[in-house]
């Protein structure tokens, strides 16, 4: 069977080319529920969440579950994010799951059977992956993502303060040229090899801090999409992001949740306050 979906992205350029490059986090943290003055249960989840649906559907670019805020009420959490991805779907704006997955062989499989899958509950239009078992552990997925027109989203630099000692570490290889590569350049180039000759961008997105106080990375040969957590609240402006990303900026995708959420509950207030921050990274402050 052809998936009914164009590749991804195809359909990220369309959907910033109509929306401007943002993307509103989903986030559900106990603190923001109390803010909105909502219980911390499955219905005030439920509320959160569906309120963000009807605040941005059709009116961003790309929308981001973090898939662990919904977890943590069990199944009838997850069926609550189920409802989230369904709600986008046709809207014009895209859902990448905030899930980070990552492990082997048969898995990894289902992983990617559950997140990318035609037909999957839980299947949006990308969902996050983490490469630190061997970017080559995620085959099953990124070949997945592939056949069905979806992205995927690689950790690849975080702006935690203990990715540096993973991510920037130097490859332990015997070449000499592999001396000075490191870990997170490597995922790059996996990215960008997978991402090799697309039009008008590959699938194989990257995850780059916004916050980053420099990139190190060579992120020429990309030719996918870089998803920068951390835009507004946690630090990241308009002007960092220019110069981490510099001339790459149109394959750039900020991401800001509590910026945006804190503006709650009223769905008006949501809305108006994602449409601001897309607007500043529009006009370039």
């Amino acid at each position: 069977l052809v998936s009914p979906l164009a590749p991804f992205g195809a359909r990220l350029t369309d959907a910033i080319a109509q929306h401007g490059p943002l993307c509103v986090g989903i986030d559900p943290h106990p603190g923001l529920l109390d803010a909105w003055r909502l219980p911390s249960s499955v219905e005030g989840l439920r509320t959160f969440a569906l309120r963000c649906v009807e605040a941005f559907a059709g009116h961003v670019a790309v929308v981001k579950p973090q898939a662990a805020f919904f977890e943590s009420y069990g199944s009838a959490g997850i069926a609550v994010l189920e409802r989230v991805i369904a709600g986008f779907r046709d809207s014009g704006t895209l859902v990448l799951v905030d899930a980070k997955r990552g492990d082997i062989g048969s898995t990894m499989d289902a992983y990617a059977r559950a997140f990318l899958a035609d037909g999957a509950p839980l299947a949006g239009d990308a969902v996050t992956l983490s490469p630190y078992l061997g970017f080559g552990s995620l085959e099953p997925a990124v070949r997945l993502a592939g056949e069905t027109g979806r992205g995927v989203f690689v950790l690849a630099a975080t702006s935690n303060p203990e990715g540096p000692t993973v991510q920037r570490a130097l490859l332990a290889h015997t070449v000499p040229a592999e001396r000075s590569r490191t870990v997170a350049q490597a995922v790059v180039d996996a990215a960008a090899e997978r991402n090799l000759g697309l039009h008008p961008l590959g699938g194989i997105g990257v995850v780059i801090g916004a916050t980053l106080d420099r990139l190190d990375l060579d992120i020429s040969a990309l030719n996918g999409p870089i998803l920068a957590p951390g835009f507004g609240a946690q630090g990241g402006t308009v002007d960092r992001l220019r110069a981490l990303f510099g001339p790459t900026l149109p394959g750039v995708l900020p991401s800001s949740s509590r910026d945006v959420l804190r503006h709650g509950p009223r769905v008006v207030d949501l809305r108006d306050a994602a449409l601001r921050v897309r607007d500043a990274l529009a006009n370039g402050g």
